[in-house]
């Protein structure tokens, strides 16, 4: 199977719906992730063009240009995830009659579950991008498309979050001490920031009146 990225809307749930390995939470993760930079994006391109919003109108050209490049490399990160957890599968098949096998074995799935850990951890990393662009064009973007900037902070939430679980279970598997304590410690920061994005976003629009945890 080629690119996920070029699959259709309806190829791509389709596959993920299948008992195929991947895509996966991670791999919707970064789909999920790039749909919220698009949204962002979209509002930045609405609010250009628009005499009414003048004044912020190189700011907008600027957010729709970090929303884009944000969203070309998470569509880029769907592949990489389905790639890492292959490897993985891979490392689990490898054979084990002999002392050496079982050695090199534990040692691939080990270094398997370490990149299967980095890259989730890069679609969060890179999800978390896009919150100060939705608050931006919340802000200051074009009114009426205000709903799609607040629907881009949650699917951003959501992104960060849907990666992190992906890490956090590799996690459980490393024996690399060193290597979960520090990924374990941005898996925990990146949680707490992209709560805390989606709810001060939100509250300030003032049109969602719910308690976002």
């Amino acid at each position: 199977m080629g690119d996920l990225k070029e699959l259709t809307v309806e190829e791509f749930t389709g596959l993920t719906a299948s008992d195929a390995p991947s895509p996966g939470g991670g791999g919707v993760s970064a789909l999920v992730g790039a749909l919220a930079a698009a949204l962002s994006e979209m509002v930045a391109n609405l609010t250009i063009g628009r005499e009414k919003y003048a004044g912020v109108q190189e700011e907008m050209e600027a957010l729709a240009g970090r929303a884009a490049a944000l969203r070309s490399r998470l569509l880029d990160d769907i592949q990489k995830d389905s790639v890492c957890f292959n490897a993985c599968m891979a490392a689990l098949r490898m054979p084990r009659e002999t002392k050496e096998q079982q050695e090199a074995r534990r040692d691939a799935i080990q270094e398997g579950l370490k990149e299967a850990s980095a890259v989730p951890l890069s679609i969060a990393e890179t999800a978390a991008g896009i919150f100060p662009i939705a608050e931006e064009v919340v802000k200051k973007g074009n009114q009426t498309a205000v709903s799609d900037g607040l629907l881009a902070a949650m699917l951003a939430r959501t992104a960060v979050l849907g990666a992190l679980l992906n890490v956090k279970i590799n996690l459980a598997s490393i024996r690399d001490e060193a290597f979960v304590r520090e990924t374990a410690s941005k898996t925990d920061q990146l949680e707490g920031e992209a709560v805390t994005w989606e709810a001060k976003i939100l509250k300030a629009s003032g049109f969602l009146q719910v308690n976002v945890l």
